[in-house]
């Protein structure tokens, strides 16, 4: 049995619902099958990319723990579910970029496969009505969204994250290419990952694949509708599961 229940909902976003639970210190999260793209222009629903994205994503930050990083997870509840502590999110998207990919070739003049070393950090504000704007450091600080020390500690945060998880996936033959993280601030100011980690918020190329498209394991396929998304989000689960703990159930 689960030592907390689940309660009315709190948040819904695109690929997720927050829920309260009986436990004022936690929420449940529940991965939904729907899949967004261009701030939601583009929609669909996807039979069983909820459960994949749930599990992947804990068993990413299971690894991340035994690499020292912390994160809200605490363990999941049946197949779509995770129960998380509860944080008050900082409103920004922390993207880190190891190849160039995606926006960043569209807004600056760089070929897509590009290798960025070092690796590329960019901001940006989390605000749908604004369209998630890239932020230089001086509109972060004049936002006021976080102080200089927590934006060194976001930063190390970041590149300590990317690090574990390129080890971890070029073990099992893919490339991370790029991928965003959230991070919240728990009761007593500590910053701790929170969100998911998952083929909806990394870019992962497939290292054994040669053609730009095939090697395609992540939500670029439907962002591109090269088809396959849902096969794609298992092949990744199937990789990371080899070589990660299965997954803690929350009790």
């Amino acid at each position: 049995m689960t030592s907390c229940s689940i309660g009315p909902l709190l948040h819904e976003g695109k690929a997720k619902r927050v829920h309260t639970t009986d436990r004022a210190d936690l929420v449940a999260m529940h991965f939904k099958d729907d899949a967004t793209a261009f701030n939601a222009a583009k929609k669909a629903s996807l039979p069983g990319k909820g459960r994949l994205n749930c599990q992947i994503a804990a068993l990413l930050f299971e690894h991340l723990q035994r690499e020292g990083i912390e994160s809200h997870y605490l363990g999941v509840m049946g197949d779509d579910w995770m129960i998380c502590k509860r944080l008050r999110v900082i409103p920004l998207e922390v993207v880190v970029r190891n190849w160039a990919a995606g926006s960043l070739c569209r807004q600056m003049p760089i070929a897509e496969g590009t290798a960025l070393t070092p690796p590329l950090l960019d901001l940006y504000y989390k605000d749908d009505a604004f369209g998630d704007p890239l932020l230089s450091e001086a509109r972060l600080m004049r936002l006021e969204i976080v102080s200089a020390d927590q934006l060194e500690a976001i930063r190390k945060l970041a590149f300590a994250v990317n690090q574990a998880l390129r080890r971890l996936f070029a073990s099992v033959a893919l490339e991370l290419v790029d991928f965003k993280i959230e991070i919240g601030l728990t009761a007593d100011g500590q910053l701790l990952l929170a969100d998911e980690i998952s083929p909806d918020t990394c870019r992962l190329w497939d290292q054994g694949v040669l053609d730009q498209r095939d090697r395609i394991l992540d939500k670029d396929r439907f962002r591109q509708d090269l088809g396959g998304v849902v096969e794609a989000y298992r092949e990744v689960h199937k990789r990371v599961q080899g070589v990660c703990p299965e997954a803690r159930v929350y009790r």
